[in-house]
């Protein structure tokens, strides 16, 4: 019967009939109950277990409701001990005479009340509620009772000197016959202790606390506090003591003072380190450890001591909240031991670089810096000597070493600075003319060595060490790389008739691209315009030796252009003459530059020699050319250029 009025309203709905006023409330009822997950209580006092319990509101009650209290389990068929039964008083002997059901169970409150609780009654509760016949629910959820000797003081996982601290001391508050009151003891050696006070009440339960704020030191380490909960008009009291755990960093480090020695003898080294908890103390010497122990002191025995003993001697206490340390120096008397420099480097120019130069001697050695043997910076009397190279270029590469001495001997260390640089064209740089053709070098300097390729613009054509068309030909010598290409024509040339070749260096750090110019051409050029020149002198000379010779006839004679023409019956002679001339200049040019025309050269050689020639026309003109008679009386005529 209850399950077919279970389904009957569902029907209705399935079949869109809006009948909802018609579903029994216990359908959306449940079998719930709501009691405190955790709850607890100090001993000798009480505790209420706030209880709320639901079940179906469908169900008929005839006999009334009764309900039970379990402890540790919910299933009667294991035989729990029952704490409470509302049906009888037969319950377990250790909640004889102690429990209570405060809650009326026909208003659905379930709650409990024990008293004169102890700490065998910690467990678990369960409720059962019985309704009559079949109706009999023990319910799954339950409240955990905690029962304390003494009160709960919150304490954090670490305590750190010097950093705030807050300590907090929970009294439970369940019990509605007495409430608590808490006070905290040995609190008066507290740099200005802070105390505030709190109640939390949740899930029916209510717990009070007490906080108390100061911030420890060092010292506090070990001191004693207490938390005292006592419940007013009783005697009961509960007391919790602690012993602060200050962790702090090492506060001293303290070793022997410092001390000469001679070489061969034997020393003890002490250190005690004061901090909590106990350090890993380290004897070192320089970067080495020699010695470790987590302790409060550690001692270092050195036997047969050397000349390489000698420095400073460091202990360190390291606890993990802190790190101190302290040196003292072990001098030994001995020659300057090798100095310790910067390794070899490799910097881009301009850059600027410090050296350093540590030794150790007793006296306290000189330390001088030299650069290829040469004298660089001050002469330092120390132990360290920083020398600062402020952007270097590439003269600054070479081997640079630090010398020490002192009265009983010397040493030195070096080290190499490579200055690396982009790459710079050099002055030999250019273009000749060879029997073959023409020959272009080009040469740079740079580090890393310059990379050289040639460029014909006119071919679009780049040569380099990978091209065989073309004799092509590098060396290295040190930071400086030499390109040489060898071209049978020299192809076409610019407007001021150099030879159109390119160039391009290039290394990590920067290339260009040069035109490279044809400097026998030059010379060439400077040859023929000096002949020509000298062409016209020698010209002008025989024009003046014949304006002369005609002056003197005329004086003789009166008739000077004549006796002229019949003097110089052969004029082709100075025409003899002049290209003899030429051709000696010529020939003188070829020794100087070693010149030999090649393909166009020939060409450039006619296009730009003329040669003068001189024509005697016995005063009379010629094709328009002007020849006659001058104011003076002299005679003249035309010089032509074929």
């Amino acid at each position: 019967m209850w399950c077919l009025e279970l389904l009957l309203p569902l029907l209705l709905i399935i079949k869109g009939k809006t009948c909802m006023f018609l579903i029994p409330s216990y359908v959306s009822g449940q079998w719930n109950v709501w009691i405190p997950r955790d709850i607890s209580a100090m001993t000798n006092s009480c505790v209420v277990i706030p209880c709320t319990f639901m079940y179906p509101s469908g169900i008929r009650l005839h006999y009334g409701i009764h309900g039970i209290w379990y402890f540790g389990q919910p299933y009667p068929q294991l035989f729990p001990p029952v704490v409470f039964k509302t049906r009888t008083e037969i319950v377990h002997e250790s909640y004889q005479g102690r429990t209570k059901l405060i809650g009326d169970l026909h208003q659905r409150n379930c709650t409990l009340l024990i008293s004169n609780i102890g700490t065998e009654h910690s467990g678990r509760y369960y409720f059962r509620a019985d309704l009559g016949g079949a109706n009999i629910y023990t319910y799954p959820d339950f409240s955990e009772l905690k029962v304390l000797d003494q009160p709960n003081i919150d304490i954090p996982e670490e305590i750190v000197a010097d950093e705030n601290l807050e300590l907090t001391c929970y009294a439970p508050d369940n019990c509605p016959e007495n409430s608590p009151e808490i006070q905290w003891m040995y609190t008066d050696y507290l740099p200005e202790p802070e105390y505030t006070s709190d109640y939390v009440a949740e899930s029916n339960t209510a717990v009070l606390s007490s906080t108390l704020t100061f911030t420890p030191r060092p010292m506090h380490n070990g001191q004693l506090l207490g938390c005292r909960v006592s419940y007013p008009n009783t005697t009961l009291v509960y007391e919790r003591l602690i012993s602060l755990d200050v962790k702090y960093a090492p506060r001293s480090v303290w070793v022997n003072v410092s001390a000469e020695v001679m070489e061969g003898s034997s020393v003890t080294l002490h250190c005690e380190v004061d901090s909590n908890p106990p350090p890993r103390i380290s004897w070192l010497f320089g970067d080495e450890q020699l010695l470790w122990d987590t302790a409060s002191n550690a001692s270092l025995s050195l036997e047969d001591l050397t000349p390489s003993q000698e420095g400073i001697y460091t202990c360190v206490g390291d606890n993990g909240y802190g790190v101190m340390n302290t040196s003292m120096y072990l001098a030994v008397l001995y020659p300057p031991s090798e100095p310790v420099v910067n390794g070899s480097l490799t910097i881009l120019e301009g850059s600027s670089i410090s050296l350093q130069c540590s030794t150790q001697g007793n006296p306290t050695p000189t330390l001088t810096w030299l650069k290829d043997g040469e004298l660089v910076g001050a002469i330092t009397a120390a132990e360290v000597s920083v020398l600062e190279l402020l952007k270097l270029n590439p003269q600054g590469d070479g081997q640079y070493r630090c010398l020490a001495e002192n009265e009983h001997g010397r040493a030195s260390s070096s080290l190499n600075i490579t200055v690396e640089y982009a790459p710079v064209l050099l002055d030999e740089s250019k273009c000749t003319v060879v029997r073959e053709g023409v020959q272009c070098v080009c040469m740079a300097t740079g580090n890393p060595e310059p990379i050289i390729e040639f460029y014909l613009p006119n071919k679009n054509i780049t040569v380099n060490d990978t091209d065989g068309r073309y004799n092509y030909y590098t060396h290295t010598d040190g930071h400086t790389s030499t390109g040489m290409i060898k071209l049978r024509e020299k192809g076409e040339r610019l407007g001021n008739g150099a030879v159109n070749v390119h160039c391009s260096i290039s290394n990590m750090y920067g290339s260009e691209s040069f035109h490279l110019e044809l400097q026998q051409e030059k010379k060439y050029m400077m040859a023929v315009i000096v002949g020509t020149i000298g062409g016209v002198a020698v010209i002008a000379f025989i024009i003046a030796a014949v304006r002369y010779v005609g002056h003197n006839n005329k004086k003789e004679n009166g008739n000077p252009g004549q006796d002229l023409v019949s003097k110089l019956e052969n004029p082709a002679l100075y025409y003899s003459t002049v290209k003899k001339d030429k051709q000696c200049l010529r020939k003188k040019v070829r020794e100087d530059g070693d010149y030999q025309p090649v393909g166009s050269m020939a060409e450039l050689e006619r296009q730009e020699l003329n040669y003068a020639a001189l024509e005697f026309l016995g005063g009379r003109s010629r094709d328009g050319g002007a020849s006659g008679r001058g104011d003076d009386g002299s005679d003249y005529t035309e010089i032509k250029a074929k």
